[in-house]
């Protein structure tokens, strides 16, 4: 009789697949095991499950992915009033504190309990740990004099609530721009915030940003709009531009923007075209992994490192129980 034909070899990506998830069970154990009985929340919430991985694997194959927005700028007088009157403080120290508003997901997006909605929300009217760790980070670096804010150009991405910004404003920052993949969340948060705490403390006579600007779009497109690097940055980026009068930011703040892995890539080159060089720094906040959607700070050093253009130094490491373990990195060219 014939012999009996081998079950079919799993394929790649199903292996690759398999193996990261396997990689990660040992964390996730940790995790577990370090949390009191009562079950923690996921730490992110998806509007349709099944859409939050895209493998597929014995399902009909989902609709395609919405196309990506536009890259626009968003101007100040585009508030949207949905968060007036909704605002509290966050406190930095015993001498700062900073204001920002509360909006719901389903009052702008209509979609409920959800902190990433692929292709339409990336999480940005959620104000995550990472971005008060950022803001801790600079305002300890700038009180021991490793940081001077002073007179920068400032550029968030991913800002949301756009505190880290915000705080870089108020340390007398000369340019600050933020960035967001949504205009909905500039419009109806960050502007608001930025509204509160900047423009308050200008017509109070406290010296502030003298340039704020506002770009939703794609990390693959939004450097049209944003400020470039000079001619030296461009020979390592393999990338010209026409005016070399763009001297691109000193200081790039992005707090839980690694959490995506397959948005990584693009994240890194949008960093690398816009950071001033040779002296840019780059701070960056967020969870060392984050479990269901394959990023994490150590994802993105590993693609840092293996370009090898830029340094990394690990500035602090929370561990406080209320998430993943966090991290905060600042890099910089070599």
């Amino acid at each position: 009789p014939p012999s009996p034909i081998p079950p079919p070899r799993p394929s790649r990506r199903r292996e690759a697949y398999l193996s990261a998830t396997y990689a990660e069970l040992p964390h996730a154990m940790e995790k577990t095991e370090a949390k009191k009985p009562t079950p923690a929340s996921p730490l992110f919430s998806f509007s349709n499950p099944s859409a939050s991985f895209g493998f597929g694997f014995g399902a009909a194959p989902g609709p395609p992915p919405p196309p990506l927005p536009p890259a626009v700028e968003v101007l100040l007088s585009e508030e949207s009033p949905v968060a007036a009157g909704n605002l509290e403080p966050v406190v930095v120290d015993d001498s700062l504190s900073i204001y920002k508003g509360r909006v719901n997901t389903s009052d702008v997006f209509g979609v409920k309990n959800s902190d990433l909605v692929p292709g339409k929300y990336e999480g940005g009217l959620k104000l995550w740990e990472g971005s008060l760790d950022l803001v801790k980070t600079l305002n300890s670096d700038i009180k021991d004099d490793r940081l001077l804010m002073e007179g920068k150009h400032v550029l968030e991405l991913g800002c949301g609530h756009g505190l880290p910004g915000i705080y870089a404003g108020l340390k007398g920052a000369g340019l600050v721009h933020f960035q967001d993949f949504n205009a909905e969340v500039l419009r109806c948060l960050t502007i608001p915030n930025v509204k509160a705490n900047l423009l308050k403390k200008s017509s109070q006579g406290t010296s502030t940003s003298r340039s704020i600007g506002f770009y939703a779009g794609d990390w693959s497109e939004i450097d049209k709009l944003l400020l470039c690097g000079d001619a030296v940055q461009d020979k390592i980026t393999n990338l010209r531009t026409e005016n070399e009068g763009y001297r691109g930011y000193d200081i790039i703040l992005m707090a839980e923007t690694v959490y995506a892995l397959d948005s990584l890539p693009s994240l890194y080159r949008l960093v690398k075209k816009c950071l001033h060089y040779p002296s840019g720094v780059v701070y960056m906040a967020g969870k060392k992994h984050y479990f269901g959607v394959g990023g994490g700070t150590r994802q993105f050093l590993r693609l840092v490192r293996e370009d090898g253009a830029m340094q990394s130094d690990l500035l602090a490491e929370v561990t406080d129980g209320s998430s993943n373990v966090r991290e905060v990195w600042k890099f910089s060219f070599k």
